[in-house]
């Protein structure tokens, strides 16, 4: 078994994140989030994140937070 799944909020982030042709770097400054938090989130090494960092993230997409957690 996987010891680190990869994480549905960082998958749909990354999906998202691509489509609107952002970077890791510009999405973080969009979100008022650190760039690492960003980065952890979307490589699965933080799989469950605050909802609060889901809000900002959600926010600077421009998506709904249930968007990101399908």
């Amino acid at each position: 078994m996987n010891k680190h799944p990869k994480s549905k909020i960082g998958e749909n982030m990354k999906k998202y994140r691509k489509k609107q042709g952002l970077s890791q770097d510009v999405l973080s400054k969009k979100a008022d989030l650190a760039f690492h938090t960003i980065a952890k989130i979307e490589v699965g090494a933080t799989p469950n994140p605050t909802i609060d960092t889901v809000k900002k993230i959600a926010d600077a997409l421009g998506v709904a937070i249930d968007e990101l957690m399908r």
